[in-house]
């Protein structure tokens, strides 16, 4: 058990005391109990420990440490400073093993109250195990601590009354009388020998009345128990001790106690003799008046205090007046004092004057006489005691710190682990709810595939079937994801931006793509909340540990796998300076001039503004702020290139870059590097040469690297260029989402056009099943339209790119351009030969 003596602080306005204490742990509610004895029945109060911390400052004195409730803060004193670390440990070890209990078992659970004590002990010591490295056990000091303390007589304060708790009356008379007694069998079912119940359900703060009807208890009490206090605990006490100087020592103590009780109890009876004598007196005076037969008598009797009330106020008059002329005589001596203290004073200074003087001519006669090289390293005895002083000082308080910093540190540790476990449980809901977002996502997507089965097949339903199914579109296709999050019960609400802007569901007019786009935005939502943690969180950990980005393997695998959105920015700016190199107030002189001269491209761009990223709410109406950005930057870069000026697709290229890196400038540049560092050159002249080389080389490594989906191709005659001719121009931008655009550029940006290739072959090959099972030329061309919006897993698609395909040099697509390009020039020489002698013999043949 966990008991002992401490002292407790007590304040009563202005006036602190230490007020001995006997302290009980009660494990069963991680309470402190404390009693005025170790013998008391009824605590006087009780600390909850579950809440509380727990703190011991150096400045406080020794063996002090305190206890911080929400509610208050307990000062308690040990009467070393071991014991003072004792108490601190064990309570914080109690305090620990009751919340792990709780935590283990809730409230009112069974277990709780069956668990054997083993196992409370074993997890204490796996408690002390813990802290050994912090705050080593303390060992017990029974001679303070424990069952056998209680046997001992408490500590004796400088009055026998100061110990007693005023706050407390009735505690007081219970825990009296039970002493009294001897015997818990007097106390009764009802716990009392005196009915308090009236007190205790009322405890406001008594009047006159009730203070006296208390002292009164508090007296007859103090009598009983000075009558009886040698009795009953007596002969129990000295059965304890075994041996007879022990005893003896109990006995003197006892002696001791009851001499300091006799006196207090004096005092008590001299007070009471004085308030009795004065009661008679009132009481006779009373009774005289009372009993007189006639009026008279009792005017008489009323004349005679009248007169003796005059008297009373001319000797109070007299006093007064006595009492003024000593105050004055006071004053007088007062200032008589006060000149002799500063005459003393002026001594005192002209004393201290002439002692420095003399030890001035000393000092200076030591050092005549004295060698200096010993008057160097002379050192004084006083001086070097002074030292050997400050020095244990220093140390006692460096003990002192060290001890505070290691209870410190086992707090912190206590504290870090239960952060530990929070955050783990967290960890834990988080991943479980993305699954079951991730699954919730999946029903719904099926959901929603089962209703576009039933819309292909309404035909050949009877006419209620498909009214049905109709309705369930309609309804699918409404569906507000915003009203569901207020009722709260949507867990996988798809929002309707992306971080940049994107439509997630993107608004088409035909209802079977309405249904498609949210079927895929559903499927990548669930593939996104699947890879989160998986994927996604490993990959964004090895991201933040980047420091400086520099060229290499590492970088480029990472840039491959998808820039997260927090430094994606960073990431496009760095690679966007190593390639051009920024001229100061080159963009700003450009915009000038776009100013004071109109381009001719002027024109064409601001036909192009309205139809730029539609389905990004930062350019989807014209008075979005990003429109007017776009326009500066296409002027700009129409100025800077004069070659190419302005070409249709370079407004959505523009627009991807103010997305992602926001300020104008640093897209402006961001442009430059794509079309004229990235880009071949002529990629967007006027013939699009370079273009078209593109589109024949595309389709050769297509022959290679995919022959069955090519043959198909051939077989239905159609011609892949008409769809990948713009994702090259625009390096697929309004082609694929905005998720796997953004990985696509990321590696785009830094590895060049190769990347365009790689991406355009995975994403044949990620649909090439589907497309094999279509043999009609005229829906191959529809499903080709809007196939890579149906591309929903990213990383299958890197994969393939990247993984499954065998990877082609950057030398062999040189080559391959090279060899394209003169039969491409070759051809378009022979056209405009032919195109020459066409003319020349429509000439000749006249109109």
């Amino acid at each position: 058990k966990l008991c002992g003596y401490l002292n407790k602080l007590g304040i009563k306005g202005p006036i602190k005391t230490w007020k001995s204490r006997w302290f009980f742990y009660d494990e069963n509610k991680c309470h402190l109990l404390y009693y005025r004895t170790a013998q008391d029945i009824n605590p006087l109060g009780s600390i909850d420990l579950s809440s509380a911390s727990f703190d011991c400052k150096v400045e406080n004195g020794e063996g002090v440490f305190e206890i911080r409730t929400p509610s208050r803060v307990f000062t308690l004193k040990a009467i070393s400073k071991q014991a003072m670390m004792y108490w601190l440990q064990q309570l914080q070890m109690r305090r620990w093993e009751f919340c792990n209990t709780q935590s283990r078992f809730p409230v009112g659970s069974s277990q709780l109250v069956n668990e054997p004590l083993a196992g409370r002990t074993s997890r204490c010591r796996m408690y002390d195990v813990d802290n050994e490295d912090f705050l080593p056990p303390v060992k017990t000091p029974t001679e303070a601590v424990g069952l056998k303390a209680a046997s001992l007589p408490a500590p004796q304060t400088s009055t026998a009354l100061q110990n007693i708790s005023l706050k407390h009356p009735w505690t007081e008379i219970q825990n009296t009388v039970y002493n009294i007694c001897g015997s818990k069998q007097l106390w009764g079912n009802n716990g009392n020998v005196f009915n308090f119940s009236e007190f205790q359900e009322h405890p406001e703060i008594p009047d006159e009345e009730q203070e006296a009807e208390v002292e009164a208890g508090l007296n007859w009490v103090r009598k009983a128990r000075w009558m009886n206090s040698g009795f009953p605990g007596l002969p129990e006490e000295l059965s304890r001790e075994r041996n007879p100087m022990d005893k003896v020592s109990v006995l003197q103590q006892q002696i001791l106690t009851l001499t300091e009780e006799v006196k207090s109890q004096k005092e008590l009876v001299k007070l009471l003799h004085k308030a009795l004598e004065a009661a008679q007196q009132e009481k006779r005076v009373s009774s005289m008046y009372l009993t007189a037969a006639e009026d008279k008598d009792r005017l008489e009797l009323v004349r005679h205090k009248v007169r003796q009330i005059a008297d009373l106020t001319s000797r109070l008059e007299a006093l007064e007046q006595e009492k003024k002329e000593l105050e004055q005589i006071l004053t007088l001596r007062d200032r008589h004092i006060q000149e002799l203290k500063e005459h003393v004073q002026l001594l005192m200074e002209k004393n201290h004057a002439k002692q420095e003087v003399i030890m001035a001519l000393t000092e200076q006669m030591a050092r005549e006489l004295a060698d200096p090289l010993q008057e160097a390293n002379t050192i004084t005895a006083e001086t070097l005691y002074k030292q050997q002083e400050e020095i244990e000082h220093l140390k006692d308080d460096i003990d002192a710190y060290k001890t505070q910093n290691q209870f410190l540190n086992s707090e912190i540790h206590q504290v870090t682990r239960l952060w530990t476990s929070v955050a783990e449980n967290e960890k834990a809901l988080l991943m479980k709810c993305a699954c079951l977002q991730a699954r919730n996502c999946q029903m719904e997507s099926k959901y929603l595939t089962v209703l576009r089965k039933l819309q292909e097949a309404v035909p050949g339903l009877p006419s209620s079937h498909a009214e049905l199914v109709r309705n369930l579109i309609q309804e699918a296709l409404q569906w507000d994801a915003k009203k569901e999050a207020e009722q709260g019960f949507n867990l996988n609400a798809v929002s309707e931006y992306d971080e940049y802007g994107f439509m997630t569901v993107p608004d088409y007019e035909v209802e079977d793509w309405k249904l498609l786009a949210k079927i895929q935005a559903l499927e990548i939502k669930s593939n996104n909340l699947r890879s989160q943690e998986v994927v996604e969180k490993p990959l964004r950990d090895r991201w933040n540990s980047v420091g400086e980005l520099s060229p290499s393997a590492e970088l480029k695998s990472l840039i491959r796998s998808g820039i997260p959105v927090e430094h994606r920015q960073r990431v496009w700016r760095w690679i966007v300076s190593r390639h051009c190199s920024h001229v100061p107030d080159h963009y700003q002189r450009l915009l000038r001039q776009s100013k004071s001269t109109e381009h001719p491209a002027c024109r064409q761009i601001e036909l192009d503004l309205p139809r730029t990223l539609t389905n990004n709410k930062h350019f989807s109406s014209p008075t979005s702020h990003l429109i007017p950005k776009l326009r500066r930057v296409l002027l700009a870069f129409s100025w800077h290139n004069p070659a190419i000026g302005y070409c249709q697709g370079l407004n959505r290229l523009a627009a991807v870059a103010l997305l992602v890196l926001e300020d104008e400038e640093s897209a402006f540049w961001c442009l430059v590097h794509i079309v004229e560092n990235l880009m071949p050159a002529d990629y967007y002249s006027d013939t699009l040469i370079t273009s078209q080389v593109d589109q024949r080389v595309f389709k050769d490594f297509l022959s290679e690297k995919l022959p069955r989906l090519m043959a198909h191709f051939e077989q239905y005659r159609i011609d892949v260029s008409l769809i990948t001719f713009n994702w090259f121009l625009v390096a697929f931008v309004d082609s694929l989402v905005s998720d796997i655009l953004l990985r696509v550029w990321d590696a785009f940006l830094y590895e060049g056009t190769k990347v365009i290739f790689r991406y355009a072959l995975a994403i044949f090959k990620y649909n090439e099943e589907e497309i094999l099972r279509i043999h009609d030329s005229l829906e191959i061309y529809q499903y080709l339209r809007f196939f890579t919006r149906m591309i929903m897993d990213g990383r299958k698609l890197m994969n393939i790119a990247f993984n499954d395909l065998n990877p082609f040099p950057m030398k062999l697509l040189r080559n391959r351009r090279s060899m394209h390009r003169e039969e491409l020039e070759a051809e378009l020489c022979e056209l405009e030969q032919i195109k020459a002698a066409y003319v020349k013999e429509r000439a000749e043949q006249g109109p």
